[in-house]
């Protein structure tokens, strides 16, 4: 009786084991190489830095830091930009040039997994967060930047990290959150959807070991959660015509945020990296005055109506 018992925990513990290897590969995000297309930016060679900082765990991140090119020696405000899932710092780099222009200093920022920055036995929005605080902590240190006027822009879940680390530590002045789902258990059910995988028993189950391997409940790192606790100013930018986290995840964000928080809809997909060009301005903008001496003073931005 004993050794069968025995032998039945010792099979359960096995397939548990074998459950969480499985759930890891299946959600595991795709390591995207960096391309090269940055370099059709034009700034300065003198002007970009590739850098490698101390990240969580003893991990090192790879980035590429970009300085405004002003002479006057002074430290600058600084932003620090992070992709999405399965991306890399170089599909952040449309945002780099206008916002050097502006005077801004730019780190553009690899998650560990992604990109050239180093592995991990799995990543997660929490980790994207802390890769961010790693991030903003070294900027913090640069004698080019003022590390008093630090502001995120993430996209995605980048977008959602940026906010959870804006809830949770503060310290930034500002959140552009581009593409932001509005909480990631629907993220997950329409994932597990679309690979045909039954809600009961399966995707529950999955859902709620994926909550249990990254130490945090969904309910409380989303950022229909998060928005409303961040420490800052916050942005929306989303498109109207986004199929991964749909228009109305904006809407539901802005309804949960601080009043005044505002959306700006934009003539785009979940990739607004084409979209943004005519909307610079309203961006740049936004980053200046929450970087400035009175940031309380800034207004929200009303929404276009939506095609939806």
């Amino acid at each position: 009786m004993l050794v069968t018992t025995a032998g039945v925990a010792a099979g359960a513990v096995a397939l548990r084991t074998l459950a969480h290897q499985a759930i890891l590969r299946g959600l595991r995000a795709p390591r995207m190489a960096h391309d090269g297309s940055h370099a059709r930016h034009t700034l300065t060679a003198s002007r970009v830095h590739e850098v490698r900082i101390p990240g969580p765990r003893g991990r090192r991140l790879f980035g590429w830091l970009v300085l405004p090119g002003s002479t006057d020696h002074k430290p600058a405000p600084a932003v620090l930009a992070m992709h999405g899932w399965g991306a890399n710092a170089t599909t952040m780099w449309p945002v780099a040039p206008p916002l050097v222009e502006a005077g801004f200093a730019v780190l553009l920022l690899d998650a560990r997994c992604h990109g050239d920055s180093e592995d991990e036995a799995f990543t997660s929005m929490p980790r994207f967060a802390e890769d961010i605080a790693a991030g903003l902590a070294w900027l913090g240190t640069r004698p080019e930047v003022r590390a008093d006027r630090l502001a995120l822009v993430g996209h995605s879940v980048g977008a959602a990290a940026s906010l959870l680390h804006a809830a949770r530590a503060g310290g930034v002045r500002g959140v552009v959150s581009l593409s932001a789902f509005a909480h990631p258990d629907e993220v997950m059910r329409r994932f597990l959807a679309e690979k045909r995988v039954p809600y009961r028993p399966l995707g529950w189950y999955v859902i709620r070991h994926v909550q249990r391997v990254i130490g945090a409940r969904f309910d409380d790192i989303a950022p229909l959660a998060t928005v409303r606790r961040a420490r800052c100013p916050v942005l929306l930018v989303h498109g109207r015509h986004d199929t991964t986290a749909p228009f109305d995840d904006a809407l539901r964000l802005q309804a949960a945020a601080a009043p005044g928080t505002g959306l700006l809809a934009v003539d785009g997909d979940h990739d607004l990296r084409e979209a943004l060009a005519p909307h610079v301005a309203d961006i740049v903008g936004f980053l200046r005055q929450a970087c400035s001496d009175a940031p309380d003073t800034i207004a929200g931005i009303e929404t276009p109506p939506a095609d939806r």
